[in-house]
């Protein structure tokens, strides 16, 4: 069969995972407009000349390896951003990136981490004054919302669990910090985006990776399928495809920059200088780590503030379990 379709393929499927796992649309309705979808070659043209450097990429997501070079574990980020005012008063700001399924104990270690903080933004694509209760949303909405069907299906292949099932959004220093549904699909329009435009753009990465002779593990994919501890061979797999999808966020971006992550960003620091002008002097934002490098950048240019300190959580463990 032909490597060029497996390719392809291949980054749709890495695309649609990095949209529900690490972008965090939530409850998001996509907004569909009438605009051509950008075609193959543009896409990949495009990608060869907007590509991050490799020192801009995955600075929120990796996976840790031991010694002999086998990975361990994938893990997500918490930094600390700091700024002094002109008053003298200190604020400090975590990002807090999140891939959107995980193991239970990874959510268990975030809610006591948001315990610390003032004032928690979090995003999440829904109508402003949406309480998601605990425990999740109601498990019969993956009948019919086709991101919450993938997410139940992903999880259930690689033997995770789904964020808004663990995480608890009902505390009082919660903090809804993102678009409502209107709000995208206008923006979406405005962009000249389109979800289909999205898929030729990865499909055209997919060819532009195949040209430039990069391997093809597509048949890796399919055998990690195959035999016991399965989904454990499925998530190292997909851990390396997020960690490796070379042109970043590039395949999201419309005409001025993209809704997902440069204008979603956008929003969620309009609510943190908010939150700020109220006196709130400890905050967190907790965002897919997808919305980090654009997050950083915006606290270091806009708010001044200045890197002081990062750890790491583990969110996937990739080690098979001894028998």
């Amino acid at each position: 069969m032909n490597h060029s379709f497996f390719a392809s393929n291949r980054l749709l499927s890495a695309f649609l995972l990095t949209l529900v796992s690490i972008c965090g649309l939530g409850d998001s309705t996509f907004a569909q407009n009438a605009e051509t979808p950008t075609q193959e070659k543009e896409a990949e043209a495009k990608i060869a000349k907007k590509a991050r450097p490799k020192t801009e990429q995955n600075q929120f997501l990796r996976i840790r390896k031991d010694a002999k070079g086998k990975a361990k574990a994938m893990e997500t980020s918490i930094t600390r951003y700091e700024m002094t005012t002109k008053e003298g008063d200190r604020i400090s700001v975590d990002l807090i990136g999140v891939v959107h399924i995980g193991e239970s104990e990874y959510y268990q270690i975030l809610n006591k981490q948001f315990e610390r903080y003032e004032s928690l933004l979090y995003e999440l694509v829904a109508p402003e004054g949406t309480v998601i209760p605990k425990g999740g949303r109601d498990k019969s909405e993956g009948m019919t919302n086709p991101l919450a069907a993938m997410q139940t299906g992903m999880k259930s292949v690689l033997g995770l669990e789904f964020q808004l099932d663990h995480i608890d959004y009902t505390k009082s220093n919660f903090q809804h910090a993102d678009m409502t549904p209107e709000e995208f699909g206008e923006s979406m329009s405005k962009n000249e985006e389109s979800v289909g435009g999205y898929a030729l753009k990865a499909l055209g990465q997919g060819m532009a990776m195949q040209a430039a002779g990069k391997g093809d593990d597509s048949f890796s994919m399919l055998f990690s399928m195959m035999g016991s501890n399965s989904e454990f061979k499925m998530r190292r797999n997909f851990a390396k495809k997020m960690i490796d999808m070379d042109a970043g966020m590039i395949i999201f971006e419309g005409k001025d920059g993209s809704t997902i992550i440069d204008h979603r960003n956008a929003k969620c620091m309009e609510v943190l200088q908010r939150e700020i002008d109220k006196g709130k002097r400890n905050l967190a934002i907790f965002y897919g780590a997808g919305h980090l490098n654009d997050m950083e950048r915006r606290l270091i240019k806009d708010f001044g503030m200045k890197r002081a300190g990062r750890t790491w959580l583990t969110a996937w463990n990739l080690e098979t379990p001894k028998k």
